[in-house]
């Protein structure tokens, strides 16, 4: 599955997630992107989940039609060791995901 994760995460997060291509926003070229650009661009580009801490993302954008999911992870902080604990979660949601959702983990 290919995953971009928003540019609120640690770049090292990427390394999480064995058998999936996972991204930076800035690897991507998307880096500096508003919600509504990052999530159309994303798309154009071939992602399939985007991974953010953004809690307003889910409310702000509407999915219908898209190709794109979002999981909006519920961590105390966006630091690596906050994070880390929600990767077997994520992993399991990556399983069962379809597009156009948009799942909270946390």
């Amino acid at each position: 599955m290919k995953i971009l994760l928003d540019e609120c995460l640690p770049l090292d997060f990427r390394h999480s997630f064995p058998g999936h291509d996972a991204h930076s926003t800035e690897w991507a070229g998307l880096k500096g992107r508003k919600n509504g650009e990052l999530l159309r661009d994303a798309e154009l580009a071939g992602y399939e989940i985007l991974l953010t801490v953004d809690q307003g993302i889910p409310h702000q954008q509407n999915l219908a039609g898209r190709k794109l999911s979002i999981i909006a992870i519920r961590a105390r902080t966006n630091q690596l060791e906050d994070l880390l604990p929600f990767v077997d979660a994520i992993l399991n949601v990556l399983e069962t995901m379809t597009p156009g959702q948009i799942v909270p983990i946390g």
